[in-house]
């Protein structure tokens, strides 16, 4: 029986799910070759999701193996399936015409080709590779059109990059944040802006803290790469070399996607210090303010200063012997008095009742500032209709339109971003404070100094006399004060001071000020754009002994303020 190889190929969807399978195209092959007195040597497939690379990889595999075996018949179901371009038509034709009895067998076109095939039958043949490849074109054309509508409406038209999923029915669907692997992606980004891994570090990191490709194993560099370089996860689209403005939930700030391109861009790759000491970077010398310098003796970390402007500190410090004194600044600012600790905690969601309805207006004069754009768009796109500009006039005026837009609509999710990370700020900054010391006690070394920079400002050390000098932040350094005072044994205020058991703290609203005349000294007034005007940098609301409305009032308002400042 002659050899023969079958090349079977399903090009979409629809003729798996309508039943053309790649199974049921082979069965009908074999049939054929049974028919024909044909033994098959060899069946080469292409499914339906296969690339055009991987296509083309299979017929080349299938034509060498033909030759390799000296295989003269190729049987396949159509000359679509076959090839849809000219140039495997040219290499087919060659493959023709090196030998008289090689055929190419078109079952369900009644068609077989060879060398001496005559000129109707090869203008059937070079007829109906013309019009696949004109379907083929037409198909692109019709993708292109789709995926572009799809960019226009703010969605990605293809598979969406790790920490997303796909939801919805064809035509309709669009992308939600995977709340399975999202949290890694967040935890990639944040690792690598702090500078201290390269991708091949930051590659093992991720594995080990669960990031998986699909089929389980370890994450390439390059797909790390990749993923950090993705705008998608900040909020934007990237097509075609260009960026839109993308509808779906960013899952970072463009403030960390901007930082982690910086450390991208970096001609000196991060590398992973195997020693990496808790304070690099962090602690400054108390006399001339230059950065500490640590080094590893005998398993202990010791600081020093470098001696800069002639420097008279000269002793060394030991790392534990700071991480004892920090513990004694977070202790400074626990506060043990359970009643008022409950109080702080009302007048910090009180406070966002206020915070909400302000949101609410700036939505609502941002949403009136976009419809007013749009209405000026559609008048300059009605002038143009109509003659009265010119292409380029128009050209020039869209764009700024756009721009402005694009302006609103940021402005529009800062404000969300904000309103959400107000409430949380405040809440958790106080949380925080109570249970600082514990969670420096636990936590690993990458966890302190995140901690470290959240709670203080600054840290400087005095190595002649053991000693540092940890300034707090301001929301802290208000808490540190008032706990220092309760700490020590101050009482509650008595008379018209005191806190009662019901005491709601809405004093810190504006209709309240009237009955509490030391408002306005904690809380400074309102602009005309209803936002709180910051005091100057250095001056901190004074709180005076027993005055506990007036202190929570303070944090609440420093709260608010020091969001931006203090976020990661």
């Amino acid at each position: 029986m002659e050899k023969s190889v079958i090349y079977a190929r399903v090009s979409s969807r629809e003729q798996e799910l309508t039943g053309y399978s790649l199974p049921a195209q082979e069965k009908s092959l074999n049939d054929y070759a049974e028919k024909k007195q044909f033994s098959v040597a060899k069946v080469f497939s292409v499914s339906e999701s296969a690339s055009g690379k991987k296509q083309r990889e299979v017929f080349n595999q299938m034509i060498a193996f033909a030759n390799k075996n000296k295989i003269k018949v190729i049987i396949c179901e159509k000359a679509d399936r076959l090839t849809r371009n000219f140039r495997d038509m040219v290499e087919i034709d060659d493959w023709l015409e090196k030998d008289s009895q090689r055929e190419i067998h078109l079952v369900k076109d009644s068609l077989i080709l060879n060398k001496n095939s005559h000129s109707q039958e090869k203008l059937n043949w070079g007829v109906k590779v013309l019009f696949a490849k004109n379907y083929i074109d037409n198909l692109s054309e019709e993708t292109k059109k789709g995926q572009a509508e799809k960019i226009s409406q703010g969605w990605l038209p293809t598979k969406p990059p790790v920490g997303y999923k796909t939801v919805g029915d064809e035509g309709h669907k669009i992308h939600i944040i995977d709340e399975n692997r999202a949290r890694l992606i967040l935890e990639m980004f944040r690792i690598y802006s702090e500078k201290n891994h390269s991708i091949k570090a930051l590659t093992q990191i991720m594995y080990e803290k669960g990031l998986r490709s699909d089929k389980g194993n370890k994450v390439p560099k390059s797909a790390i790469h990749r993923f950090l370089s993705d705008p998608f996860y900040c909020g934007m689209l990237r097509w075609n070399g260009k960026l839109y403005e993308g509808k779906h939930q960013p899952l970072i700030s463009k403030e960390l996607f901007n930082t982690v391109q910086q450390v991208l861009k970096q001609k000196t790759t991060p590398k992973y210090r195997k020693h990496f000491t808790l304070f690099k970077s962090l602690l400054n010398c108390e006399e001339c303010g230059g950065t500490i310098t640590w080094e590893l003796q005998k398993g202990h970390w010791y600081g020093h200063c470098n001696h800069y402007k002639h420097c008279s500190q000269k002793r060394f410090i030991r790392q534990e012997k700071i991480e004892e004194q920090l513990m004694d600044n977070f202790n400074n600012i626990t506060i043990h008095n359970t009643r008022l600790t409950d109080w702080i905690r009302k007048a910090l969601k009180e406070s966002h009742a206020d915070k909400i309805e302000f949101q609410k207006k700036c939505h609502n004069e941002l949403n009136s500032q976009l419809g007013r754009l749009q209405n000026r768009a559609n008048l300059l796109y009605n002038d143009r209709l109509d003659g009265r500009i010119d292409t380029e006039t128009y050209d020039v005026k869209n764009k700024e339109i756009n721009a402005e837009k694009e302006k609103v609509i940021d402005a529009l999710k800062k404000h969300n971003e904000a309103d959400k990370e107000y409430f949380e700020l405040g809440i958790n900054i106080f949380e925080l404070s109570q249970k600082a010391g514990e969670i420096f006690s636990k936590a690993t070394d990458e966890k302190k100094r995140e901690l470290l920079s959240i709670v203080f400002s600054g840290i400087s050390v005095d190595t002649n006399h053991q000693l540092i000098n940890a300034v707090f932040q301001k929301p802290f350094e208000i808490i540190a004060q008032k706990a220092l005072e309760i700490n020590n044994g101050s009482k509650l205020p008595e008379n018209n001071e005191t806190l009662p058991e019901n005491f709601e703290p809405s004093i810190c609203r504006r209709e309240d000020t009237p009955e509490h005349p030391h408002f306005e000294e904690a809380l400074p007034g309102l602009d005309s754009n209803q936002e709180t005007s910051a005091p100057e940098a250095d001056v901190l609301p004074i709180t005076p002994p027993g005055n506990y409305k007036k202190f929570t009032c303070s944090l609440v308002y420093w709260f608010a303020i020091s969001t931006a400042r203090i976020r990661n």
